[in-house]
C-alpha cells in the first residue's frame, strides 16, 4: 500500500522497541490506522538491540528513587508480558567497591529494602570471584536480560496482525502542519520523496528525535548525545552463568546477552567514546559512522580485572557501537525518566524518547490519558 495516497491516523517515527510497541497500542487500543516509519531495513536493530540488554529491577539507581522505584513496578510486568524474550537463567551479582564509590554497602542494602527489591549477601563461592580488598560487599539480586531478536519476532506479528503499514529503509525527514493535518515527508528506497498526511504524530527516533526539519520545534528539554561501545566477550566457564556489576561510581557491567550467546561488557570510563550536546542539523546516525569505532576492550578489561581477575581468561569477540541519547538535567542523578512531550506549537505532534526498556509501560500510561480520536 502506498501511503502517501492515503491519510493515516498516526504515523509513528522509529522502529526500535518503543516504537514498534506504541504502534501497536495505538492500532490495537485505540482503533487507530497507523503507518510505522523505520530508516534501518529491520526493527529493532539499532538502539534497542545495540546496548546491555538489561530489564532492570532498580538495583542500578540508588540516586535515582523514583527511576528505581517505576523500575521495581515495571520489571515483574515485563517478565509477564513477554516471558519469551526474558532470559531468566542466570544468578545477578551486585558488588560494592571500597572506594570511589558513591553509595557504601549499607546504603545500598537500605535503598533496595526501600523500594522492595529482592537482596541478600552472596555465597561463599561467589565471593571468591573478587579483590576483596577493592571490593566491600557482594550481593546476589533478581534482575534478567532480554533478547531483542525474540522481541522484534514479536514486533513483527503484531504489528501485521493489528494492521499497522511498516515501511522500513525509510526515513522520516520534517513534520509539518497543515489546514488538517500533520504532514510528514519520507524519504524512501532510492532517495524516493512523498508525503503522509497525518492526524497524530509520535516521534520515537531516540537520538534522531531532533534531526526533523519543517515545524517541527525541537524537545524543550536539552539531549546528550554519546558514541558508545558495548563488548561482547565470551566468557571462561566460572562467569557462564553469572551477570555482575560493580556499584556505584568506578563501576562496569557484565551481563548476558542472548542474541550471541555472549556476555556483555561495559565500564562508565570506557564505554562513551565521546559526546556532545544534541542540536539539529547535527545528525548523530552520519558522526557515529563517520568515528572510526577502534575499540577500547583493553581498558575496559584492565581496569575490570582489578575487581574480577578471572576476566583476564574471558575472550573479546566483538564491539556494538551505538548513539546514546540522555536527558541532560539527569547526569548528575544517573536517573532514566522518561520524555513524554506534547508539542503545543505543532498539535497533534508527540516526542517520545525512554532510557530503558521497561519505561515503555510509563510511555503507555502517559497515552492512556490522552484523547485521541479518529
Amino acid at each position: 500500500m502506498d501511503v502517501s495516497d492515503s491519510t493515516m491516523d498516526a504515523v509513528v517515527i522509529g522502529g526500535g522497541f518503543y516504537g514498534s510497541a506504541i504502534a501497536i497500542y495505538l492500532a490495537k487500543q485505540r482503533g487507530l490506522k497507523v503507518v510505522l516509519i523505520e530508516r534501518e531495513s529491520e526493527l529493532l536493530s539499532r538502539a534497542s538491540y545495540n546496548n546491555q540488554a538489561r530489564i532492570h529491577n532498580g538495583y542500578h539507581y540508588p540516586r535515582s528513587f523514583t527511576t528505581a522505584y517505576r523500575s521495581r513496578i515495571n520489571f515483574p510486568r515485563f517478565v509477564t508480558d513477554w516471558p519469551e524474550a526474558v532470559k531468566q537463567d542466570f544468578t545477578k551479582l551486585y558488588a560494592i567497591a571500597r572506594r570511589n564509590s558513591k553509595v557504601t554497602a549499607k546504603q545500598f542494602l537500605k535503598f533496595c529494602k526501600e523500594i522492595g527489591a529482592k537482596i541478600e549477601p552472596a555465597d561463599k563461592s561467589f565471593r571468591q570471584l573478587f579483590e576483596t580488598q577493592l571490593v566491600e560487599e557482594i550481593f546476589m539480586v533478581e534482575e534478567y536480560a532480554y533478547d531483542s531478536t525474540k522481541l522484534a519476532i514479536w514486533a513483527i506479528s503484531e504489528l501485521e496482525e493489528c494492521g499497522v503499514i511498516v515501511k522500513l529503509s525509510t526515513r522520516a525527514t520534517s513534520i509539518s502542519s497543515t489546514k488538517k493535518r500533520l504532514s510528514v515527508n519520507i524519504l524512501g528506497d532510492n532517495d524516493t520523496a512523498s508525503e503522509i498526511l497525518s492526524r497524530y504524530v509520535f516521534n520515537c527516533a531516540y537520538s534522531g528525535l531532533n534531526q526533523m526539519e519543517g515545524d517541527f520545534p525541537c524537545t524543550s528539554i536539552h539531549l546528550k548525545q554519546e558514541i558508545t561501545e558495548m563488548v561482547l566477550m565470551d566468557v571462561p566457564p566460572k562467569l557462564k552463568g553469572l551477570g555482575i556489576t560493580l556499584m556505584d561510581g568506578p563501576f562496569f557491567s557484565l551481563m548476558p546477552f542472548p542474541p550471541r550467546r555472549l556476555h556483555s561488557l561495559s565500564h562508565v570510563r570506557y564505554t562513551p567514546h565521546m559526546h556532545w550536546n544534541d542540536s539539529r542539523g547535527d545528525d548523530p546516525y552520519q558522526k557515529l559512522d563517520a568515528y572510526d569505532q577502534a575499540t577500547q576492550v583493553d581498558r575496559i578489561v584492565r581496569d575490570t580485572a582489578r575487581y574480577l581477575p578471572a576476566i583476564l581468561d574471558a575472550q573479546y569477540v566483538d564491539s556494538l557501537f551505538e548513539v546514546k541519547t540522555v536527558l541532560v538535567k539527569n547526569e548528575s542523578d544517573d536517573g532514566r525518566p522518561i520524555l513524554f512531550e506534547k508539542h503545543e506549537k505543532l498539535p497533534g505532534c508527540y516526542s517520545i524518547l525512554g532510557g530503558k526498556i521497561d519505561n515503555i509501560y510509563d510511555v503507555l500510561e502517559k497515552l492512556d490519558e490522552e484523547l485521541l480520536v479518529r
